[in-house]
């Protein structure tokens, strides 16, 4: 209990104190006083004396009087504080990690991990992965495109207020499926005619999936012709089901046909050059939804060439294990891609950049434009984690030059929309359902403000993000593994206690306390920036967790092998004991 408070601020544990929360789906009231709440639809912030939620719904906006004669409502004073609707992701993947084997067909580590174990790590933590998005303020998500298992993964979950709402559908029906994911319950099919294509959608209408995702995907040897009939068709059969249909199109010219086919929604931006006003006038009168996905395709390279950069909000709210797969290359044997890739940097890197640059210019003219845009991570792929990935995305966009309320406009209503839920969430309004995130700072001065919610309303049922997810005490030593790797002091002295004292063997003391860890560590830190340490093996014993580590410090000494014990008390690492061959 100690350890969730001290992570609250004052606020919320004042809130916590006197309403606990309750996820029982009964009909809570809450009365909402002194709100300054933000006007997404319009850019504004706005006042109101009260809000008042029953039943899961936003019943009543406005003056105090006509809100306070409700005696059952438990009363939150928002007094400095600022409320908005929840954050909508329209583009995640449940299939994929976001570690460094989620993609075989990117990059085959499977000799190391196999493809089965990574899918069988999905499966069982998909609650986890839902969860921190949840953490993170994001109530709504849409995964666009897995196994047909995903499908009973939304049903299983349907209704759950500890997790966001999951908007699904099942197999990316394809032009092209690589063959390391031709697997059982494949996340991609690939068809090779119309009549195929109409198939496939007749497969995934008993699973009833919220609507279908074509991978339209251009080999070197074709055109973009060569896909369209399958496209076509795909599309067709979707709309005798009254299913629209989500297309990954990178190119202009896919698109351009993905559109005039009858596409609802792109996802990914057009990269390969400018769009003309012929394009932006084809979005707009269709009223096509426009998915950037700006950071996806750097975050794939940064992590291949060992410069991914992760933030502290990554290691607080980003889960351990996929997010520490990252820095493996450090001491795998490198693949040929990656020696390819090193080999062939100069070619490469100014192609990315000139991607770079063209997506913010697409992006740009298309909003400027009014075309419908929508926020959307591709979370899953590798590098781009679950839940944390969409702060990332949102300052690409800012980048890219979206003003603030524009980007929380493609965050909230513009993503309701675009499945016709404008009516049921994105926005503060009667009679709208209560997804809404309460935040210290203001979002339309500061979009750094989304990323630590005080409190969060889901459906109604009022949610400290703290009590989301607790760390096992695996968790705790993944995670200062994680940030001892990325050299990130602050991150790597979290899970431990203040009064942490770390043992050779034999008992002898050698530090204690944190203020002294940071001292040493941090110096060493700074001075070591080669600094990596493998994980061998692991034991969980209930709360001592017990690693083989290999520990390179820099190219001029040998690595050391060691012993470490983790010990776990009351949510820290409380005692750490070393065995190396040198004792």
């Amino acid at each position: 209990m100690n350890v969730m408070m001290s992570k609250c601020s004052l606020f919320s544990t004042v809130v916590f104190l006197l309403f606990p929360i309750m996820l029982s789906g009964q009909g809570n009231q809450w009365l909402l006083e002194n709100v300054h709440w933000i006007d997404v639809e319009n850019g504004k912030l706005q006042k109101a004396t009260a809000i008042l939620v029953e039943d899961g719904q936003i019943k009543k906006i406005g003056a105090i009087k006509k809100v306070k004669k409700i005696p059952e409502a438990q009363r939150i004073n928002l007094q400095g504080k600022y409320l908005m609707p929840g954050l909508v992701d329209g583009h995640i993947h449940l299939f994929q990690s976001g570690g460094l084997y989620t993609r075989p067909d990117a990059l085959d580590l499977t000799e190391y991990r196999s493809y089965e174990e990574e899918r069988n790590w999905l499966k069982n933590n998909a609650e986890d992965l839902l969860k921190r998005y949840l953490k993170c303020g994001i109530s709504t998500v849409f995964d666009v495109g897995g196994p047909s298992q995903n499908l009973l993964i939304r049903d299983e979950f349907k209704g759950r207020k500890d997790l966001p709402t999951l908007h699904i559908t099942g197999p990316l029906i394809s032009t092209y499926c690589p063959e390391e994911l031709q697997v059982d319950d494949p996340p991609i099919i690939k068809v090779n005619s119309p009549e195929e294509a109409r198939r496939e959608v007749q497969k995934q209408i008993p699973l009833k999936p919220d609507f279908i995702k074509i991978w339209y995907i251009v080999l070197p040897t074709q055109s973009a012709k060569d896909g369209l009939p399958i496209v076509k068709a795909t599309i067709e059969e979707s709309k005798k089901h009254n299913l629209p249909v989500i297309v990954h199109a990178t190119e202009l010219e896919t698109a351009r046909l993905a559109v005039e086919a009858g596409a609802s929604v792109l996802v990914h931006s057009v990269e390969d050059k400018e769009v003309d006003e012929a394009f932006i006038q084809l979005l707009k009168e269709n009223q096509v939804v426009y998915i950037p996905t700006l950071v996806v395709g750097k975050n794939y390279f940064e992590v291949f060439q060992g410069k991914k950069v992760l933030t502290d909000h990554d290691f607080e709210k980003g889960n351990p294990y996929p997010l520490g797969s990252l820095n493996h290359l450090k001491h795998l044997p490198k693949p040929d891609f990656i020696k390819r890739l090193e080999e062939m940097k100069e070619l490469y890197q100014p192609r990315l950049d000139e991607q770079d640059k063209i997506r913010a210019s697409n992006l740009m003219k298309l909003s400027k434009a009014g075309v419908h845009i929508v926020t959307g991570t591709d979370a899953g792929n590798i590098g781009t984690l679950h839940g944390t990935s969409y702060i990332e995305e949102l300052e690409a966009m800012k980048k890219a030059g979206m003003t603030n309320s524009a980007i929380l406009k493609a965050s909230t209503i513009n993503a309701a929309s675009f499945l016709n839920k404008e009516n049921n969430i994105g926005s503060i309004q009667e009679g709208k359902i209560a997804d809404l995130i309460i935040l210290d700072e203001n979002p339309l001065e500061d979009l750094s403000s989304l990323k630590n919610p005080s409190l969060i309303l889901h459906q109604g049922h009022l949610i400290n993000p703290d009590t989301l997810i607790i760390d096992s005490p695996e968790d705790l030593v993944q995670k200062q593994l994680n940030a001892y790797n990325a050299r990130n002091l602050e991150a790597f002295l979290t899970p431990y206690s203040d009064s942490i004292k770390i043992y050779n063997f034999g008992e002898t003391t050698f530090q204690e306390g944190k203020e002294t860890m940071r001292k040493n560590y941090g110096k060493m830190f700074e001075q070591l920036p080669d600094l990596h340490c493998e994980l061998r093996s692991r034991m969980v014993l209930g709360n001592k967790i017990i690693d083989h580590e290999r520990v390179v410090f820099d190219a001029s000494r040998p690595k050391i092998e060691a012993i470490a014990i983790y010990i776990i008390k009351h949510g820290k690492i409380q005692e750490v004991h070393f065995l190396s061959p040198q004792e």
